[in-house]
């Protein structure tokens, strides 16, 4: 059955490269290819006419793009204009059916009204459910953040989670279950084709240097590693505004810590990833880990936190593929220090948990659950 599908997002890949944006592309092309017609509707962040063509794919600039944040934080006034804008396009857009993705939010709504209008079933793709994480967020205008995101949980009876931590917490949303896990994929091809690194190292990080992620806990974790692995090599991939007391807090308790910022393309990321013999994310706002197991396609065995809002969790079987740590320092360490141990060992089993993440695999799970979705009528449109 082939189908005319539209994806809603503000920010489109390849202009914008965040995981959600990742996922859209991966999955768009891939079901363009089997011979659907796929749309995406986010901000025109290219130079040129409002709707092109890539990858198969039409892309759709329903108003001007802009920044999505401010001081760190998601601007309420982009969103709603992107709320706002989206819906008369999606009214004439003839889908199938669409696929929004839960943030920001106001396009769900946006989205509802056009589902309403038009009869066509909408999907909402949950990456992560924040709950009371919205105080820490915002403060006590958490509340409204709090409860937009309870409504937009209500809009529709097609939900799909990214991982089964976003599957639970959307449960305590009260979203009548179970809800279906699509988790997010990697390009195994792609990944095995990228030799390492010529420098080597013992243990990395990848991601944003924010506060959610924890890499002061690293740092200070990476103490009592350097007193079982004195000649301790570690690198930290990635930007962000807690770089200089990062950096700061690394010459005080004398690490030897590279920060490396971001790194030029996807490729150097991999080959420094297939360099290295520790992943480490101490994060606690993770939706997916997507840098997790990109690591196990690697080969490299990946250390984590326990914590409910970090979905990376979910990846791993403690002491097959990696460890999951609380939020100290020293138990972190010896989680650290058991993967330098065993790194070797749970090489074949990274690779394996890495092979059941496999693109093609995904866009069949996804395909399916649109088709589930339908109305029992033929699909309206299609190729």
């Amino acid at each position: 059955m082939l189908l005319k599908i539209a994806y809603v997002y503000d920010a489109v890949y390849p202009w914008v490269k965040g995981g959600v944006e990742k996922r859209i592309r991966e999955v768009s092309v891939r079901l363009a290819d089997r011979g659907h017609e796929v749309h995406v509707y986010g901000m025109r962040c290219w130079d040129g006419p409002a709707t092109i063509e890539r990858d198969g794919v039409t892309l759709h600039g329903v108003c001007p793009g802009e920044g999505l944040y401010i001081d760190g934080r998601r601007t309420v006034a982009q969103a709603l204009r992107f709320g706002k804008a989206v819906l008369r396009p999606l009214l004439s857009s003839g889908a199938d059916v669409v696929d929004c993705q839960n943030f920001p939010y106001f396009s769900c709504f946006a989205a509802k009204a056009a589902s309403v209008r038009r009869g066509f079933p909408l999907v909402v793709t949950w990456h992560e459910v924040w709950g009371d994480y919205w105080y820490d967020y915002l403060g006590r205008r958490g509340v409204f953040g709090k409860a937009v995101e309870r409504l937009a949980a209500h809009l529709t009876d097609h939900h799909v989670a990214v991982s089964p931590s976003t599957a639970r917490a959307l449960a305590g949303l009260g979203v009548a279950g179970p809800v279906p896990v699509v988790p997010n994929g990697i390009d195994l091809a792609r990944i095995a084709a990228v030799a390492p690194a010529a420098e080597e190292w013992d243990v990395i990080f990848i991601g944003r240097l924010i506060r959610e992620k924890n890499v002061d806990l690293l740092l200070r974790a990476l103490v009592p590693v350097r007193e079982e692995v004195p000649d301790l090599r570690a690198l930290v991939v990635g930007d962000g505004p807690e770089r200089p007391a990062l950096e700061a807090l690394a010459r005080d308790l004398g690490l030897p810590v590279t920060f490396a910022g971001f790194l030029p393309d996807y490729d150097s990321v991999i080959a420094v990833m297939k360099a290295s013999r520790v992943f480490v994310l101490p994060s606690t706002r993770e939706g997916f880990g997507i840098a997790a197991l990109e690591a196990m396609a690697c080969g490299v065995p990946v250390v984590t936190a326990d914590h409910p809002g970090n979905a990376a969790r979910d990846l791993i079987v403690p002491g097959v593929n990696g460890f999951c740590s609380g939020l100290s320092a020293g138990e972190l360490g010896e989680k650290i220090c058991a993967g330098l141990d065993r790194a070797a060992l749970m090489r074949g089993e990274c690779l394996g948990t890495a092979g059941e993440y496999r693109w093609e695999k995904i866009v069949g799970m996804v395909e399916k659950y649109y088709e589930e979705a339908l109305p029992h009528s033929p699909p309206s449109s299609g190729r």
